[in-house]
């Protein structure tokens, strides 16, 4: 691959480098790129807005992040956050920061995953910003959103008796993280040996490039639910269960045999001496829908493969616990993802 200074190209040459080929998909977005800001018509629809910051050491590194991974996961975690209110994503903006450590083939990279999420999720690259940074790579996604009013779910509306729902497997992102910065480490002490992900396709993935949950939104649609509460996991599912239980000020209980755990997340956990439960609690980064529906949805439920119903909604005072395959009670505590 030939390297092009970014220097050489200077910034508009980088910005029109970088959206020369930006289609817009939605008829809301009357301007995008090009102007001082972008223009958006929701005329009776209400926006959803949603930003997310990724630092470089913080939030990712790079001796085993793919730049069009991570360029990919910085949109998809904030759109995310978009389906976790019910609503449509429609827009983004990205603003990113880059030390002289990059090459113009580099940020164009980051860019092919941006545009690649873009086109699966069906949203306009609206704007954004560069500069230059002193060190490392920073990115920062905001995500707008539509939904009708009555139709956008919140922290804070389950009810007592409501069901506990979750979409997906958890602690795969984590047990994933796990086995990179196992081989990261192996790979410093032995350069020669090459990393050992054969057949950890899964776990890999969860963590590198996760999926917004756009699906089960559709469902909800189709299937004329309306979640009483919601929220994405990314801290976690114990962090995330307590931060909807505080906004809805209510308690609740959740079955350990129903948390669903992938085999390859159990086993590749076990080979870390990591309880796959733990791992599924606390762990974060899955980037699920946990929400609450009405029991009388229940039913409505089985018509997805992909929603585990995994407890209920009791009242305040009750707390927030864990029932233990064991039969035991457990007061569930935060221990959710920790940036380091």
């Amino acid at each position: 691959m030939t390297r092009t200074e970014l220097k050489d190209l200077g910034e508009f040459g980088l910005i029109e480098l970088l959206t020369k080929n930006i289609e817009l998909k939605n008829k809301s977005t009357l301007r995008g790129v090009g102007d001082d800001a972008a223009v958006v018509d929701h005329g009776n629809k209400k926006t959803v807005i949603s930003t997310d910051l990724l630092v470089e050491g913080i939030h990712f590194d790079l001796a085993y992040t793919p730049l069009k991974h991570l360029g990919y996961k910085a949109v998809v975690v904030n759109l995310s956050d978009i389906y976790a209110m019910n609503a449509r994503p429609t827009q983004i903006t990205v603003s990113i920061a880059v030390s002289n450590r990059f090459s113009v083939e580099a940020v164009n990279e980051i860019y092919n995953g941006i545009h690649l999420a873009c086109k699966i999720y069906g949203v306009d690259l609206i704007g954004g910003d560069t500069t230059s940074s002193l060190q490392g790579l920073t990115i920062s996604v905001t995500a707008l959103g539509e939904a009708d009013e009555d139709k956008i779910v919140y922290r804070s509306g389950a009810k007592e008796g409501d069901l506990i729902c979750v979409s997906g497997f958890l602690g795969g992102a984590y047990v994933g993280l796990q086995l990179l910065e196992r081989e990261k480490q192996i790979y410093i002490e032995h350069p020669e040996m090459q990393p050992d992900l054969e057949n950890k396709d899964y776990i890999v993935g969860k963590i590198l490039k996760p999926e917004a949950r756009k699906d089960i939104i559709e469902f909800f649609k189709k299937s004329e639910v309306l979640p009483t509460s919601m929220i994405d996991i990314s801290d976690g599912l114990s962090s995330d269960l307590i931060h909807l239980c505080m906004q809805s000020k209510v308690g609740a209980f959740i079955e350990e045999k129903s948390l669903p755990i992938a085999q390859e997340t159990s086993v590749k956990a076990m080979d870390f001496k990591l309880p796959p439960t733990t791992c599924a609690l606390h762990g974060g980064e899955d980037y699920e829908l946990l929400f609450t529906i009405n029991p009388r949805d229940a039913e409505k439920m089985k018509y997805t493969l992909d929603v585990r119903i995994i407890g209920e909604i009791t009242k305040s005072a009750d707390g927030i616990n864990l029932h233990t395959s064991g039969g035991n009670i457990k007061e569930l505590i935060a221990q959710g993802w920790q940036h380091h």
